[in-house]
């Protein structure tokens, strides 16, 4: 009778104990995300989740972080990525996670894998550092069906590309990205990106967009991302924002008033942008767009017609000459197989090194010879630092770095692969005093969260996902610079993935708890089942 009586009440006492936790972060300066003030206090995290937030938490912890002088805040989220078939050559995303960033949504610019079933469960069986959200890329839809036909979609063939589309958002994908610049997505018409625009807004998707021009047309090229938007009803995310050419510099007033203008007539619209004056693409993207129809063969043999070739050349002199330059020196050569040693030197250096004369003309040619050695990616210097500060300053606009999985020592990349967030930390936030260091977390957190419906995390609160940064403000810091790109940042001392530590003390642990993010459809796909 005794013994049962001391049985019944033993878990009564233990209400007095103190609860436990698997990591106590204490004293931290607290942005939450929200767009808040900071404030001094602690956060208790258990199996994956903020368990408690508050001033002078009792937890028993199994890891207990000092965090004072020391921002906690969110993970950060980056919504524009490619990082396709890099994800098994480091698993552990270092450039991603040393940045601050513990989720990123990739299958940007129309490019993606179109099996995003398949992507998805493979990234949880490889398991990365990060957590990863996909889009649904229609150049590469458009491919399946179409190849790189230069014509427009038969209904046949749109049906097909809207099943494609359908099975991916069930599947899980956040939205529909389109890369309107690139082959073969510069070829569709605009009804057939409404229609395919459709099939997504059915399943609470977002449309992504890098549009049609980033230069002369922004104007239209924006336009038309809101038509979709609006026909389609849904919303609609502008893809790295930004004016291209110095014929364009200033023009950054002129695109986020119709931006704003949208939002007032209620078009869900926002946008994001990487923190630097330069671009990174393909050096295909110099030459026409009919040129690079109908595959590699198709291409190689135009480029080597003398009438096409000559078309070619007098298109790139043209556009050169609109951007006010007398050279190809704004085009730098990232990554280019054939010859390794292009890599890091702009078209009119590699000219020079071939041996021609110092003109434009001869600069066209040596792109065209870059082409049929297998293409090169490069960075294209063309943006202006005014516009690049107007644009962060307009407060629906995200952070994105644009890039992949960076592969340590490989190419000579774009630096925003290493230090987009540690830049506008910095740079921007620091140094500069642009937007405040609140603003900049909520562009990194909560609005890309809300946006593209990552459900649970994007903010520090009770029954949240544990994704957190503890970075000290005095001293983040971006290291990687166009002539030494591969830098990582420097001042996040802890990165938490789902719960675990992953940057301890400022090193990477080597952990890999990220985890596969689904879409509204997913969820839609399984009621009832």
């Amino acid at each position: 009778m005794y013994k049962f009586l001391l049985l019944f009440l033993l878990p009564c006492c233990c209400f007095g104990q103190t609860p436990a936790c698997d990591i106590l972060i204490r004293n931290g300066k607290i942005i939450d995300g929200a767009g808040n003030n900071w404030w001094y206090g602690d956060i208790a995290i258990k199996d994956g989740y903020i368990i408690k937030t508050g001033k002078s938490l009792s937890f028993e912890a199994t890891r207990v972080i000092d965090a004072q002088k020391y921002v906690v805040a969110p993970g950060f989220i980056d919504v524009h990525t490619h990082i396709e078939d890099d994800e098994v050559k480091d698993p552990l995303a270092s450039s991603f996670i040393y940045d601050g960033v513990t989720t990123v949504i990739t299958g940007n610019c129309g490019l993606s894998k179109v099996n995003i079933g398949s992507y998805l469960a493979g990234l949880d069986s490889l398991k990365l550092s990060i957590n990863v959200a996909a889009l649904i890329g229609h150049n590469d839809v458009r491919k399946a069906v179409m190849g790189t036909a230069n014509r427009i979609a038969s209904p046949t063939e749109l049906q097909q590309m809207e099943k494609l589309v359908e099975e991916a958002m069930t599947d899980g994908a956040v939205g529909m990205s389109t890369g309107l610049i690139y082959i073969p997505g510069t070829y569709a018409n605009t009804p057939e990106v409404v229609g395919l625009a459709r099939v997504v807004s059915k399943y609470n998707g977002v449309y992504a967009s890098h549009i049609r021009d980033e230069g002369d047309k922004v104007t239209e090229a924006i336009d038309e991302a809101l038509f979709i938007g609006k026909e389609a009803n849904l919303p609609v995310q502008i893809s790295h924002f930004k004016l291209s050419g110095q014929q364009n510099w200033g023009r950054s007033r002129e695109t986020i008033a119709l931006v704003e203008k949208a939002r007032r007539e209620g078009i869900e619209v926002t946008i994001d942008q990487y923190p630097y004056t330069a671009s990174s693409t393909s050096i295909s993207t110099l030459l026409p767009d009919y040129i690079l129809a109908d595959g590699r063969d198709s291409i190689m043999a135009r480029l080597q017609r003398d009438d096409e070739k000559k078309k070619a050349i007098d298109y790139m002199l043209m556009r050169l000459k609109k951007r006010k330059l007398k050279h190809f020196s704004y085009a730098v050569v990232a990554s280019h197989k054939a010859d390794p040693g292009y890599n890091g030197k702009s078209i009119e250096q590699i000219n020079l090194m071939k041996g021609r004369k110092h003109k434009a003309k001869q600069e066209a040619e040596t792109v065209i010879d870059i082409m049929l050695n297998g293409g090169a990616s490069a960075v294209f210097h063309g943006m202006g630092d005014e516009d690049v500060k107007r644009i962060m300053q307009y407060p629906f606009n995200m952070f994105a770095s644009d890039a992949s999985i960076r592969i340590f020592g490989e190419g000579v990349p774009h630096p925003r692969g290493y230090g987009t967030n540690a830049r506008v930390l910095g740079k921007y936030v620091r140094e500069e005093k642009v937007i405040s260091l609140e603003e900049a977390i909520r562009r990194m957190t909560s609005l890309p969260a809300q946006k593209f419906q990552l459900e649970g995390r994007g903010l520090l609160k009770e029954g949240m996902r544990a994704d957190v940064v503890v970075f000290d403000p005095n001293t983040v810091t971006d290291l990687a610079t166009f002539e030494k790109p591969h830098a990582y940042s420097t001042g996040f001392s802890y990165v938490i993935v789902n719960g675990a530590i992953t940057v301890d003390e400022g090193k990477h642990a080597g952990v890999r708890n990220g985890k596969a993010v689904y879409g509204p459809g997913k969820n839609i796909n399984d009621i009832g089942k």
